[in-house]
This record gives C-alpha cells, structure tokens and sequence, in this order.
C-alpha cells in the first residue's frame, strides 16, 4: 500500500520522468525482495531498522554494484523514508544514520571530437534508408545538443522547429528548454521527418524517435545503436548515449564557451554539475603542453 502511495506521490506530485519512476520502482522492490524471505516478513515500514539497510547495502556490494549505483538506491529509499515520515506513517527515518560510500572521482569520459565528426560524415557508415538516417540523428541529437538519453526519447514530432532551428526538451524536474540545431542536424530531421512520414509502420508514434515497426523508442535501443557506430572509432568499454553528452560538454569548454552557457544547454541545476567538464579541459592543455613544450619533461 505505501509504496503504491509513494510512486502516485512521485509520478503524479513530483512529476518525475518515467525512466526515473521505473528506477525508484525497481531499488523498492529490490530492497524489499531483500528483506521479505522465508524466515523474516517485514510488514510494516515502521518495522525496517538502519541495520536492514546496511546489510542490503553489504549485500549490494557482494553483487559488485559500484558505490555510485548504491548511492543511488539508498537516496531512492531517503526518499521513500521520508515521504513516510511526512505522512506520519513512521516516527522516523533508518536511513538518518547511513554512511553511504564514498565515490571515486572520474573524468567524463569522451570521444574524439575529430573522429567522431569523420564518422558523422562517412557515407558508407550511415545507409540512406528510414533506419539509417534514423540512427545517424539519433547519434548527431547527442553529439550535437548534449541532450539526455530520458531527454531524447521524450522528444515528440511537435517539438522540432525547423524554421528556427531548435527542439524543445523536458529535463529533470520537468524543466523545460529549448536547444539550438546547427544547420547540419537541421537538414538531417526534415530528411528524417519526410522518410518517416512516407513509411507504412502499423502504429504511427508521434515521437521523434521510433523503432524500424513505428513504434515508440526505448532506452536499450538507442543504448546499442550508440555502441554500434561508436564502436567504429572507439576502443574504450564505455560507449553509451551519456558519452556523447560528455564529449558535447568538453568539445564547447575546449572552443572557449562560457560555462554558465554551457550550463544552460546541459540543463544543469547548478553551476557545480557543469564544473567537472573544465578537468577534462585541464587535463587536455597538460598534454599538449607535455607534447609541445621543450622544458615539459
């Protein structure tokens, strides 16, 4: 009962994305496969101690979760705990005394800007059919606006405007703003639009972004079309939708744009977020100098 009140509370109230409401579904239900087996059944979330979660959090960390996906899933039950003291439902919170553990610090991880635009403009990468221009947008909306992958699947016909040349995204929170297309990605979407609307799909979507039946995009798709075409010119393990953001970031910081504009396109809340591209930017002026200066070594 109240974790149905909890999801109306943040899908309906707090008007979370979807992606987010599926997120904070299955932490719930992970944590409570955890807690209910044969010899204990919790009933009531009034019965659930800080020493249920910290061995959920042990157990999180035998399955080699990494500290940031169990940060994650104890803010998720944070949350949960809270709206439950709000309500009265519990006299207070177990997660007040969690230490959660500490993350290690990771640069962004990027591609070449420079072999990423070759791939881009490589005809014989991209077919000229609905699917292969399909994908090359799906991978020049992520190079080319720093958008999020929620963000992208999200987007519907409506909210590409191609006489000004923008699409309108809804980020976290609900926030909504508008990103600028470069000229390039502005003729790719009427190509895309006009070939979408000439195939014959069994169920028209109005989103943007559809599957090769017509139907409405998924996180996994654009996950394994993104690993495919980065594959071309990457060898690193990660190679997913939020890399391309990652290179967006760092490709404008490196060309001298100013980080309160970058922060504004990224859809960051606060300035901090946005920060962390200026390491990638740091660590990039040291190799240069470390290749070009005499006195570097």
């Amino acid at each position: 009962m109240f974790l149905e009140q909890f999801i109306a509370y943040i899908k309906y109230e707090k008007r979370y994305s979807p992606h987010t409401v599926a997120a904070y579904e299955s932490d719930l239900a992970q944590f409570y496969t955890f807690l209910n087996h044969p010899e204990v059944v919790i009933g009531h979330p009034s019965e659930i101690t800080h020493h249920h979660i910290r061995n959920w959090m042990v157990e999180l960390m035998n399955q080699k979760l990494t500290s940031r996906s169990i940060n994650r899933k104890v803010a998720t039950l944070r949350k949960y705990f809270k709206f439950l003291l709000q309500g009265n439902h519990i006299a207070s919170t177990p997660t007040a005394r969690i230490q959660t553990p500490k993350i290690a610090k990771h640069l962004p991880v990027v591609v070449e800007e420079e072999k990423l635009s070759r791939m881009l403009d490589n005809n014989e990468i991209f077919t000229t059919d609905f699917k292969g221009r399909r994908d090359k947008m799906i991978v020049e909306l992520l190079f080319g606006t720093g958008m999020r992958l929620s963000e992208l699947l999200g987007i519907t016909e409506a909210d590409i405007n191609t006489y000004e040349g923008t699409v309108k995204v809804l980020g976290k929170r609900n926030k909504q703003r508008i990103i600028p297309l470069n000229k390039e990605l502005k003729l790719l979407l009427q190509e895309y639009l006009l070939l979408k609307k000439s195939e014959i799909f069994a169920n028209k979507s109005l989103k943007l972004i559809v599957t090769d039946k017509g139907a409405d995009a998924y996180a996994k798709m654009i996950y394994l079309i993104v690993q495919k075409y980065l594959n071309y010119i990457s060898t690193q393990d990660k190679k997913s939708p939020h890399v391309l953001r990652h290179t967006f970031a760092t490709s404008l910081l490196n060309k001298g744009a100013d980080l309160n504009a970058i922060k504004d396109l990224l859809g960051h809340a606060s300035l901090s977020a946005t920060q962390v591209y200026t390491h990638n930017s740091v660590e990039r002026l040291k190799s240069i100098y470390k290749q070009a200066h005499p006195k570097a070594n």
